[in-house]
């Protein structure tokens, strides 16, 4: 009994034993968790707190820059208030000044006017005073003098008007033929032919924008090879499947477009490939400009040209005037020309050589201080043709005085082909809306009734009211407007203005 009395003590002595270190070991787990959450907690606040000072350093250095950018941009409109008050400033005191000056020249003029009128005054009583006594000198009085005096007027006017005629006739007759020629010139029937519109950039098409990239090159070291070997400006935008050549020589584009159109196709596409392939291209366009030379003087009939015009001839290929293409122009000339000199009796070979050559200083290899007709003209005279064809280029746009019939034929033909309709095409909309403009110009004036822009824009018919305006002022009307166009408007060529009176009477038979 007491043995089970002692076990029983000992086991609770050793319960409670337990229970104490139990609870002293979970005493210590809660402190160092504690511990640890405290530490946690500490950083993550000083990491808030590193983030909101970030924050606010970041929105603190934007407000700046927006506060620097608005304070430059109201110094901009500052110095632009003081330009234009300086500026107004100055206009008035040029204002002030004009004035000034005026007054002044109007106090001249009166004076000047005042001074005048006692001159015509004194010239009058004077001339009063001579005719009273020529009166009584020739014992006619002054009706009687004039009489006579426009008696012997009109018997001498009839004797030179006589004469006058005879020598006129005689002056017609001589030049009856060569004068019948230059009617006949002008008056034949203009033609139409298709023709080519040629642009300043040529629009590369490409499969993706992979293959832009790759023209492209790294860090663009691609597109400026392209660049220098052809002489072009390549333009890469935001066009998809797209790349622009840009460039006045068409030679140059055309060169360009083919090479891209190889490297494209090759899939080689590096600085010394390009050289390679360009100086390849090149050497083919040239040969293909010398050999639309020979076709074209062939197919013309036109034989024993120098190689270096039968290549300028080939080079018009890539060349436009005003949108139309120089070799289809220079080709419809030289057809003009001989057709105009078989009808006229003139050599039609002469007439189409002439025409097809007459614009070759619009394509020379270098760019010399000399109009295209001055140019064209030594060039045939550095290549041995003969003087008639070289006054008929030189004289196409009156450089040089015309020596021959030959040049107002190419003169004719090259305006002929050049102003027919169709010949130089414009985009439909600016081709309407310069007619419009044209209309509505000649409407703003006072008294017109109705306008009509007809040969292609090149002529501009005004009606006037004859109730409104009379004949002077018409004739000043179409002056104005003339003015008023040349200032104003934009046109090829020259347009002509035609004011229109008429005076109706109406009346019914019942």
């Amino acid at each position: 009994m007491l043995v089970s009395i002692l076990a029983f003590g000992c086991f609770v002595v050793g319960g409670v034993i337990a229970y104490l270190i139990f609870r002293y070991i979970l005493k210590s787990k809660y402190n160092s968790v504690l511990a640890e959450a405290e530490s946690a907690a500490e950083v993550i606040k000083k990491n808030k707190l590193l983030e909101v000072k970030e924050k606010f350093l970041n929105k603190k250095a934007e407000l700046e820059k927006e506060v620097a950018i608005r304070n430059q941009k109201i110094q901009q409109m500052e110095n632009r208030l003081r330009q234009r008050e300086m500026v107004i400033e100055q206009r008035h005191e040029d204002v002030q000044r004009r004035k000034t000056e005026l007054e002044q020249d109007k106090a001249k003029l009166d004076s000047n006017i005042s001074l005048a009128n006692k001159k015509r005054e004194e010239l009058e009583k004077l001339q009063q005073e001579e005719i009273e006594k020529l009166q009584v000198i020739s014992g006619l009085s002054a009706e009687e003098a004039k009489e006579h005096l426009v008696e012997n007027l009109k018997e001498e006017a009839k004797t030179q008007a006589q004469s006058y005629i005879n020598d006129i006739m005689d002056d017609a007759k001589m030049t009856a033929s060569k004068e019948a020629k230059r009617v006949v010139i002008q008056s034949i029937q203009r033609v139409a032919t298709e023709t080519a519109i040629e642009n300043s950039v040529t629009v590369f098409h490409i499969d993706s924008d992979e293959v832009k990239g790759r023209i492209i090159g790294r860090e663009g070291r691609n597109i400026r090879a392209i660049e220098a070997a052809t002489g072009v400006e390549i333009i890469v935008d935001d066009t998809p499947e797209a790349i622009v050549i840009s460039a006045f020589d068409p030679v140059r584009r055309e060169i360009a477009r083919l090479a891209l159109h190889q490297l494209v196709a090759d899939g080689r596409i590096h600085p010394a490939r390009i050289e390679e392939v360009v100086t390849k291209v090149r050497k083919q366009v040239e040969e293909e400009i010398i050999e639309t030379g020979k076709r074209t003087t062939i197919d013309l009939g036109i034989h024993g040209l120098h190689p270096d015009l039968i290549r300028i001839i080939g080079k018009m290929k890539y060349r436009s005037s005003y949108g139309q293409n120089l070799l289809q122009h220079a080709r419809e000339t030289a057809n003009l020309c001989a057709v105009m000199a078989s009808e006229l009796g003139l050599n039609p070979k002469k007439a189409r050589r002439a025409g097809l050559l007459h614009d070759i200083g619009k394509v020379p290899d270098e760019e010399p201080e000399l109009p295209h007709a001055l140019l064209g003209m030594k060039l045939a005279e550095k290549y041995k043709e003969k003087p008639d064809i070289c006054n008929a280029i030189g004289a196409h746009h009156d450089e040089v005085e015309m020596t021959t019939l030959l040049a107002p034929i190419v003169q004719v033909c090259d305006a002929i082909s050049g102003a027919r309709p169709g010949a130089r095409r414009e985009i439909v909309e600016a081709y309407i809306k310069r007619l419009n403009d044209l209309e509505q110009l000649a409407m703003s004036y006072p008294g017109v009734t109705k306008t009509y822009a007809i040969q292609a824009g090149r002529e501009l018919r005004v009606i006037v009211g004859a109730d409104k305006i009379d004949d002077t002022q018409t004739e000043n009307l179409s002056s104005e407007i003339a003015k008023k166009i040349q200032d104003e408007l934009t046109y090829p060529g020259q347009v002509k203005i035609t004011v229109i009176r008429e005076t109706r009477a109406v009346s019914y038979a019942k």
